[in-house]
């Protein structure tokens, strides 16, 4: 089936008991025993362990990935934590250079000290990544595209060096989404998102999700007990905010996608910008690869203002249509200066400005921009 159609049937449960198109959201902590036999009346004991929202809001999201399993978390960096967590002190972890900035920080700051060593590489540098992969390492983290810089990290090649090595591939797909690129298809182990983003699509749900490629992985199964005893998980009703976003995921990222290239292609020719990052553009280094393995190229964009950051600042201050705020996925097109928000360890140039692009119209967001550079002087 098509995106589209999967995503629908994927989320689509008629309620047995009212027939309500809708599914209900199951609220209750705690479930019924049988007065004789002290059995379950039915599949759910308690709702840190299991749920009907979450259940289904997992299956949904495996089978649009192409997994074997998901697990839901209360949000993005939950889902990483259990991850890490489910390693062994002396683990080693390959960790990019450019990534969510809060990624590298759980492991400095959390599982450093616990005893977990890690190595940051430039994912595009093959020899680089080769020479990070130690005898002890476990996990290869890969973020394609990268966040603020839009870098490619070639999938297939990644998997390849690690699986000889006997270490494990997880991919954050929170940028593209499985509409726009499948990491388990390119033999990756395992996929890392925030929900928070494209999935819930409306940014009033906080979430995040792990989905693995076997379900039978010995790490899949302690991630799975880390989920149930430490219980970071997401409410019912979140849960059944993040289905209802799984439906219209795929309309929503085209059409966000399409605006975006057509903005990517106005600041390219635009004399106030030094450099546009979006792998939509054939100026883009790592066009080739992705066309190669991804359906398109997304709705995040970065770019360069002529000038320093005060010139940047001053552009994003003018802008009438993007909300100047942090996180990106929702239907409002939202834009910040990234050096700002990560700090002396930021990997954007002090001109740089990220954009995610919403459902506005292109032609008024671009008008929007171009004013915008105009009197950003």
């Amino acid at each position: 089936m098509h995106f589209d159609t999967l995503a629908i049937q994927a989320t689509h449960q008629t309620d047995p008991t009212t027939g309500a198109v809708v599914p209900p959201i199951h609220l209750s902590t705690k479930f019924e025993r049988d007065p004789e036999t002290y059995e379950l009346v039915g599949p759910y004991g308690y709702t840190r362990f299991s749920n009907p929202n979450r259940d289904a809001f997992e299956g949904a999201l495996a089978t649009l990935e192409g997994g074997a399993v998901g697990m839901a978390f209360g949000s993005g960096q939950a889902a990483t934590m259990s991850l890490l967590q489910a390693l062994r002190p002396g683990d080693h972890v390959v960790m990019p250079r450019q990534c969510y900035f809060s990624t590298p920080m759980l492991l400095e700051q959390v599982f450093h000290p616990w005893g977990l060593t890690y190595t940051r590489v430039e994912m595009s540098d093959v020899q680089a990544v080769q020479a990070a992969i130690h005898e002890n390492t476990r996990l290869v983290w890969v973020e394609t595209p990268s966040n603020p810089l839009l870098t490619l990290t070639d999938l297939l090649l990644i998997a390849q060096m690690a699986h000889e090595a006997g270490a494990l591939v997880v991919a954050d797909n929170t940028w593209p989404t499985p509409v726009l690129q499948r990491p388990l298809d390119l033999n990756c182990d395992i996929v890392m998102h925030s929900t928070t983003k494209y999935i819930g699509g409306h940014s009033d749900v906080l979430g995040g999700a792990l989905v693995f490629k076997d379900a039978n992985n010995e790490l899949a199964t302690r991630v799975r007990q880390i989920q149930q005893l430490g219980g970071a998980v997401p409410s019912p009703f979140d849960c059944w905010l993040l289905s209802r976003g799984l439906r219209t995921l795929g309309v929503r990222v085209r059409a966000q996608q399409a605006t975006a290239q057509a903005i990517a292609e106005f600041l390219e020719g635009h004399s106030r910008v030094e450099r546009v990052y979006y792998p939509g553009l054939d100026s883009h280094p790592q066009r080739a690869l992705a066309k190669q393995q991804m359906n398109g190229p997304g709705a995040m964009l970065s770019f360069d203002v002529k000038g320093e950051a005060e010139d940047a600042l001053r552009v994003c201050g003018n802008l009438k249509l993007f909300t100047r705020a942090t996180s990106l996925g929702g239907t409002e097109s939202l834009i910040e200066h990234r050096p700002t928000i990560e700090g002396i360890h930021t990997m954007a140039p002090p001109n740089s400005l990220r954009m995610s692009v919403g459902l506005e119209h292109a032609e008024d967001l671009i008008a929007d921009l171009d004013q915008a550079l105009k009197y950003g002087r």
